[in-house]
Protein backbone atom coordinates (compact mmCIF):
# COMPACT_ATOMS: atom_id res chain seq x y z
CA UNK A 1 0.00 0.00 0.00
CA UNK A 2 1.29 3.64 -0.54
CA UNK A 3 -0.16 7.02 1.15
CA UNK A 4 0.71 10.38 -0.99
CA UNK A 5 1.80 13.08 0.77
CA UNK A 6 1.65 15.21 -1.82
CA UNK A 7 5.02 17.06 -3.31
CA UNK A 8 6.97 14.55 -0.55
CA UNK A 9 7.90 10.77 -1.20
CA UNK A 10 4.49 8.46 -0.24
CA UNK A 11 5.04 6.35 2.02
CA UNK A 12 4.91 2.81 0.83
CA UNK A 13 4.23 -0.30 2.63
CA UNK A 14 5.31 -3.59 0.90
CA UNK A 15 5.08 -7.25 1.62
CA UNK A 16 4.28 -10.81 -0.03
CA UNK A 17 1.40 -12.39 1.97
CA UNK A 18 -0.49 -15.52 0.97
CA UNK A 19 -2.54 -16.52 3.72
CA UNK A 20 -4.23 -14.01 6.54
CA UNK A 21 -4.09 -11.10 4.33
CA UNK A 22 -7.23 -9.79 5.99
CA UNK A 23 -6.06 -9.91 9.40
CA UNK A 24 -3.01 -7.52 8.54
CA UNK A 25 -4.30 -5.18 6.04
CA UNK A 26 -6.35 -2.75 8.16
CA UNK A 27 -3.59 -2.75 10.79
CA UNK A 28 -0.87 -1.44 8.05
CA UNK A 29 -3.50 1.18 6.91
CA UNK A 30 -3.82 2.11 10.57
CA UNK A 31 0.07 1.97 10.86
CA UNK A 32 0.81 4.17 7.54
CA UNK A 33 -1.77 6.89 8.26
CA UNK A 34 0.29 7.07 11.71
CA UNK A 35 3.43 6.91 10.22
CA UNK A 36 2.34 10.34 8.34
CA UNK A 37 0.29 11.85 11.78
CA UNK A 38 -2.65 11.48 9.36
CA UNK A 39 -6.51 10.17 10.14
CA UNK A 40 -8.52 8.31 7.52
CA UNK A 41 -11.10 11.62 7.30
CA UNK A 42 -7.69 13.40 6.29
CA UNK A 43 -8.07 11.43 2.65
CA UNK A 44 -9.18 13.01 -0.37
CA UNK A 45 -9.74 10.30 -2.12
CA UNK A 46 -9.10 6.03 -1.92
CA UNK A 47 -7.71 4.43 -4.91
CA UNK A 48 -7.56 0.45 -5.68
CA UNK A 49 -6.88 -2.54 -7.62
CA UNK A 50 -10.41 -3.25 -9.07
CA UNK A 51 -8.50 -5.83 -11.53
CA UNK A 52 -8.64 -8.31 -13.51
CA UNK A 53 -6.63 -10.75 -11.08
CA UNK A 54 -6.96 -13.56 -8.53
CA UNK A 55 -10.43 -13.40 -7.46
CA UNK A 56 -10.04 -13.41 -3.89
CA UNK A 57 -7.52 -10.54 -3.56
CA UNK A 58 -9.60 -8.06 -5.59
CA UNK A 59 -12.47 -8.62 -3.84
CA UNK A 60 -11.10 -8.54 -0.06
CA UNK A 61 -9.60 -4.85 -1.60
CA UNK A 62 -12.72 -3.83 -2.85
CA UNK A 63 -14.33 -4.76 0.18
CA UNK A 64 -12.18 -2.84 2.37
CA UNK A 65 -11.69 0.49 0.30
CA UNK A 66 -15.22 0.27 0.00
CA UNK A 67 -15.90 0.02 4.36
CA UNK A 68 -13.52 3.14 4.77
CA UNK A 69 -14.57 5.27 2.05
CA UNK A 70 -18.28 4.79 3.28
CA UNK A 71 -16.71 5.32 7.00
CA UNK A 72 -15.70 8.73 6.14
CA UNK A 73 -17.61 9.81 2.49
CA UNK A 74 -14.03 9.53 0.77
CA UNK A 75 -14.67 9.41 -3.04
CA UNK A 76 -12.62 6.12 -4.67
CA UNK A 77 -10.38 5.71 -7.85
CA UNK A 78 -10.57 2.23 -9.38
CA UNK A 79 -7.44 1.55 -11.17
CA UNK A 80 -6.89 -1.44 -13.65
CA UNK A 81 -4.08 -4.18 -12.36
CA UNK A 82 -2.91 -4.18 -16.23
CA UNK A 83 -3.05 -0.04 -16.25
CA UNK A 84 -1.11 0.32 -12.90
CA UNK A 85 1.84 -2.22 -14.08
CA UNK A 86 1.86 -0.33 -17.35
CA UNK A 87 2.01 3.05 -15.51
CA UNK A 88 4.96 1.43 -13.23
CA UNK A 89 6.56 0.42 -15.78
CA UNK A 90 7.23 3.58 -17.60
CA UNK A 91 8.57 5.12 -14.53
CA UNK A 92 11.93 2.95 -14.96
CA UNK A 93 14.85 5.05 -16.18
CA UNK A 94 15.57 1.86 -18.21
CA UNK A 95 12.18 2.07 -20.12
CA UNK A 96 12.01 5.61 -21.07
CA UNK A 97 15.60 4.69 -22.12
CA UNK A 98 14.43 3.10 -25.00
CA UNK A 99 12.37 5.62 -26.17
CA UNK A 100 8.76 3.00 -27.12
CA UNK A 101 5.83 4.11 -28.91
CA UNK A 102 3.73 0.64 -28.09
CA UNK A 103 4.24 -2.05 -25.69
CA UNK A 104 1.95 -4.80 -24.48
CA UNK A 105 0.92 -5.70 -20.43
CA UNK A 106 0.30 -9.10 -20.00
CA UNK A 107 0.03 -11.36 -16.97
CA UNK A 108 -1.07 -15.04 -15.72
CA UNK A 109 -4.52 -15.48 -15.73
CA UNK A 110 -4.38 -19.13 -14.57
CA UNK A 111 -6.58 -21.68 -16.45
CA UNK A 112 -3.96 -21.83 -19.28
CA UNK A 113 -4.96 -17.91 -19.89
CA UNK A 114 -2.95 -14.25 -19.73
CA UNK A 115 -4.89 -11.25 -19.49
CA UNK A 116 -3.26 -8.64 -21.92
CA UNK A 117 -3.88 -5.29 -23.44
CA UNK A 118 -1.54 -3.01 -25.39
CA UNK A 119 -0.31 0.95 -24.69
CA UNK A 120 0.96 3.77 -26.43
CA UNK A 121 3.20 6.67 -25.29
CA UNK A 122 1.28 9.43 -26.86
CA UNK A 123 0.53 10.95 -23.89
CA UNK A 124 3.46 10.71 -22.05
CA UNK A 125 4.35 10.08 -19.41
CA UNK A 126 1.33 8.44 -18.89
CA UNK A 127 0.80 5.33 -21.26
CA UNK A 128 -2.73 4.73 -23.15
CA UNK A 129 -4.33 1.72 -23.82
CA UNK A 130 -5.32 0.79 -26.88
CA UNK A 131 -8.98 -0.97 -27.26
CA UNK A 132 -9.95 -2.97 -24.49
CA UNK A 133 -8.37 -6.10 -22.13
CA UNK A 134 -8.39 -9.37 -23.46
CA UNK A 135 -8.72 -12.51 -22.01
CA UNK A 136 -7.25 -15.20 -24.19
CA UNK A 137 -4.44 -18.16 -25.00
CA UNK A 138 -0.73 -16.94 -24.44
CA UNK A 139 -1.03 -18.05 -28.33
CA UNK A 140 -3.31 -15.63 -29.27
CA UNK A 141 -1.58 -12.65 -28.25
CA UNK A 142 -1.35 -10.10 -30.81
CA UNK A 143 2.19 -8.70 -31.02
CA UNK A 144 1.15 -6.21 -34.23
CA UNK A 145 3.47 -2.96 -33.54
CA UNK A 146 4.50 -4.26 -30.07
CA UNK A 147 7.96 -3.32 -29.61
CA UNK A 148 8.21 -4.53 -25.76
CA UNK A 149 6.45 -6.95 -23.79
CA UNK A 150 5.45 -6.84 -20.00
CA UNK A 151 4.60 -9.03 -17.16
CA UNK A 152 3.81 -12.71 -16.12
CA UNK A 153 2.76 -13.83 -18.81
CA UNK A 154 6.28 -14.92 -19.96
CA UNK A 155 7.97 -17.06 -17.15
CA UNK A 156 4.10 -19.06 -16.93
CA UNK A 157 4.06 -19.31 -20.41
CA UNK A 158 6.86 -18.41 -22.28
CA UNK A 159 7.16 -21.69 -24.38
CA UNK A 160 3.27 -21.43 -25.20
CA UNK A 161 3.64 -17.30 -26.81
CA UNK A 162 4.06 -16.47 -30.37
CA UNK A 163 7.23 -15.65 -31.24
CA UNK A 164 8.66 -11.90 -30.16
CA UNK A 165 12.04 -10.27 -30.86
CA UNK A 166 11.11 -6.80 -29.01
CA UNK A 167 12.39 -5.89 -25.42
CA UNK A 168 11.76 -8.31 -22.44
CA UNK A 169 10.37 -7.74 -19.09
CA UNK A 170 9.37 -10.89 -17.34
CA UNK A 171 9.72 -9.06 -13.49
CA UNK A 172 7.45 -6.36 -12.91
CA UNK A 173 4.05 -6.90 -11.66
CA UNK A 174 1.49 -4.77 -9.99
CA UNK A 175 2.50 -3.13 -6.53
CA UNK A 176 0.85 0.29 -5.15
CA UNK A 177 3.06 2.83 -6.88
CA UNK A 178 1.42 1.91 -9.96
CA UNK A 179 -1.95 1.86 -8.64
CA UNK A 180 -0.68 5.74 -7.02
CA UNK A 181 0.55 6.96 -10.26
CA UNK A 182 -2.47 5.95 -11.93
CA UNK A 183 -4.44 7.50 -9.26
CA UNK A 184 -2.77 10.74 -9.18
CA UNK A 185 -3.46 11.09 -12.78
CA UNK A 186 -7.19 9.98 -12.83
CA UNK A 187 -7.02 12.54 -10.11
CA UNK A 188 -5.80 15.72 -11.70
CA UNK A 189 -8.21 14.99 -14.70
CA UNK A 190 -11.26 14.82 -11.96
CA UNK A 191 -12.17 11.19 -12.28
CA UNK A 192 -12.97 10.52 -8.81
CA UNK A 193 -16.24 8.33 -8.74
CA UNK A 194 -18.52 7.96 -5.63
CA UNK A 195 -17.87 4.60 -3.66
CA UNK A 196 -21.29 2.60 -4.60
CA UNK A 197 -20.00 2.56 -7.72
CA UNK A 198 -17.08 0.74 -7.15
CA UNK A 199 -17.20 -2.57 -7.75
CA UNK A 200 -14.36 -5.23 -9.41
CA UNK A 201 -13.18 -5.23 -12.90
CA UNK A 202 -14.38 -9.17 -13.94
CA UNK A 203 -12.98 -9.97 -17.70
CA UNK A 204 -13.73 -13.61 -17.49
CA UNK A 205 -17.00 -14.11 -16.57
CA UNK A 206 -16.63 -18.29 -16.09
CA UNK A 207 -13.97 -19.38 -13.65
CA UNK A 208 -15.50 -23.57 -13.43
CA UNK A 209 -15.55 -26.01 -15.62
CA UNK A 210 -17.65 -29.14 -16.06
CA UNK A 211 -15.78 -32.61 -16.71
CA UNK A 212 -16.95 -32.49 -20.25
CA UNK A 213 -15.64 -29.24 -21.04
CA UNK A 214 -11.99 -29.35 -19.57
CA UNK A 215 -11.82 -32.92 -21.52
CA UNK A 216 -13.28 -30.84 -24.74
CA UNK A 217 -10.64 -27.99 -23.54
CA UNK A 218 -7.91 -30.70 -24.16
CA UNK A 219 -9.06 -31.88 -27.84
Amino acid sequence: MALSLGDQAPLLKHEAVSAGAIQLLLPRIASLLSEAHLNLKDLDVIAIGIGPGAFTGVRLGVAVAQGLAISKNIPVIPVCSLDAIAAQLTSADTFRNLNLQRFMVAIDARMEEVYWASYEMSEYPMPKRIGKIHLTKPEQLNFDGIQLLAGSAMSAYGQHLPDFTGALESEISISALGILKCAQNFMQKGLQCDVRELEPLYVRDKVAFTTAEREEAKK
